[in-house]
């Protein structure tokens, strides 16, 4: 099928329940990007900074540009001008620079803080424990040109669905737990980005209100470098 089909397949089922499809278009070229965009999708996902910046110097200004990966600190600056959202926030240093580079493009940067919740050594996150001491630090207190509007987080990579279950919904307890504890009084803590293509249909069951879908849209990734003008000084 098309990318125009495939994208109108995933939005009849994800949209119906007011989540969100966010096309991860890592590695897929602009005109690729294009013919999403064509197909009236405006919110998109990358995970390298310099190629989002490639990207977003030439596509349509209207597109939404969520950073889906891990995120250097010395990379902030790059996308401050412009992301939507960034999803994998994992500590307080990296909340920090964001809320810096904010500050210098007047500019409230909209965050989702990445929680560990995987049996998997190789992801990243923080521990339900580390999110609350974050949330009642001083210092995330004084950060006024960032606004937590929810939370991401990884599943196991695993077929057992069982497990992923259980995971996407402790996550969504936790959640729950943080918007009555820290975020009574904020609308804008509502967001719950879980569930990639092969377990998007879970996440969705358990609460996520944003999926990340790749592949199943696009097909096979392409690999292309990117020579933005971006240096990690």
């Amino acid at each position: 099928m098309s990318i125009a089909d495939n994208l109108k397949q995933y939005k009849s089922e994800v949209e119906k329940d007011g989540v969100k499809l966010i096309a991860v278009s890592k590695t897929q070229s602009n005109e690729v990007l294009l013919e999403a965009y064509n197909a009236g999708q405006r919110i998109f996902g990358e995970n390298q900074v310099q190629e989002m910046v490639d990207k977003q110097l030439h596509l349509p200004q209207d597109i939404e540009w969520h950073m889906i990966g891990h995120l250097q600190s010395n990379k902030v600056k790059y996308i401050a001008p412009f992301v939507k959202l960034i999803h994998g926030v994992d500590s307080l240093k990296l909340l920090q620079e964001i809320n810096k580079q904010a500050l210098k493009n007047k500019r409230v940067i909209d965050c989702l803080l990445q929680i560990y919740i995987a049996d998997e050594e190789t992801k990243f996150g923080l521990g339900y424990d580390e999110t609350i001491e974050l949330l009642r630090s001083d210092e995330y207190q004084t950060l006024k040109n960032i606004r937590i509007v929810g939370l991401m987080a990884i599943a196991t990579n695993t077929k057992n669905e069982k497990q992923i279950k259980v995971e996407f919904n402790e996550l969504k307890v936790f959640f729950d737990g943080l918007k009555i504890s820290f975020f009574s009084s904020d609308d804008s803590f509502k967001e719950l980005s879980t569930g990639m293509s092969a377990d998007y249909k879970i996440a969705i069951e358990e609460g996520s209100t944003m999926v990340r879908i790749g592949s199943g849209i696009f097909g096979k990734r392409i690999i292309k470098h990117f020579k933005a003008d971006i240096s990690a000084n």
